[in-house]
């Protein structure tokens, strides 16, 4: 379990609450410890999802690829594989599950609602063809994260008013074969999340990778979702840590959701 200290200092998050230290694995330094028992208490994956910056989507992997990933800096890996029936997504997401609990990241199932519980899955995501947010979380519970795809302003901001919505995807800012047919949202519109997505936490999507995040960074994306970019590597920690390094070029404010 994750643990965070409240910070009176800093406001994020779209209920205006205080933002989170977080600690994975309730892992207390000296001074933590000595907080009054008021100020430390558990973190639920919806509001972990607000501190995350690295976001891996990928098919059904080996332990090891996943723990490469995580070691990298991914904070979020998602189980998306259209080709596995509903007993091999189960049997596919307990080496998803393992390896982020032993990394202090969240396992997100994709286009699945249904299957949260028993792939032990900390939320899911939907598309703008798979259902509403409401309909997903009614599903999949109220603990349950619930992450919506968005390719122009007019979902953007649905999205961001939606109280079931817990994170957005943007983009995809460049055209690529993850997503077959899908015209490219461009960089405009992570410049338009930047100034407009006030209340929701929002990754950018869509070709990225060491070379292009510097880009979308330099537009107001402070989170990133990847694909390519990790699972073609030829090592996975390695690019992770590259990516990594990027995003923490421009750490994530108050103004950022």
């Amino acid at each position: 379990m994750a643990w965070m200290v409240a910070n009176p200092g800093v406001r994020a998050g779209s209920d205006g609450g205080w933002a989170p230290h977080v600690l994975p694995g309730l892992t207390l330094s000296p001074a933590s410890a000595h907080e009054p028992r008021s100020r430390l208490f558990p973190v639920s994956p919806r509001e972990r999802i607000a501190t995350a910056r690295l976001y891996l989507v990928c098919d059904a992997r080996p332990r090891a690829f996943l723990d490469a990933a995580l070691r990298g800096g991914a904070d979020v890996v998602q189980l998306r594989d259209k080709t596995l029936g509903d007993d091999e997504l189960v049997a596919a997401a307990r080496a998803f599950r393992a390896a982020a609990d032993a990394h202090g990241a969240l396992f997100v199932l994709n286009d699945r609602p249904d299957l949260v519980a028993a792939c032990r899955a900390d939320g899911v995501h939907v598309g703008q063809d798979d259902g509403s947010p409401a309909a997903a979380r009614a599903i999949a519970g109220p603990h349950a994260i619930v992450g919506r795809s968005t390719h122009a302003p007019e979902q953007g901001a649905a999205a961001d008013a939606d109280p079931d919505v817990d994170y957005l995807a943007v983009g995809p800012v460049h055209a690529t074969p993850t997503k077959p047919g899908r015209p490219a949202a461009g960089p405009e519109y992570v410049r338009w999340a930047a100034e407009h997505v006030v209340h929701t936490p929002w990754f950018a999507i869509g070709g990225l990778d060491a070379a292009t995040t510097p880009a979308v960074v330099a537009l107001g994306a402070r989170r990133i979702v990847v694909v390519r970019a990790i699972t073609d590597a030829a090592d996975p920690e390695a690019a992770a840590r590259a990516l990594r390094a990027a995003l923490e070029e421009a750490p994530v404010g108050a103004a950022q959701p």
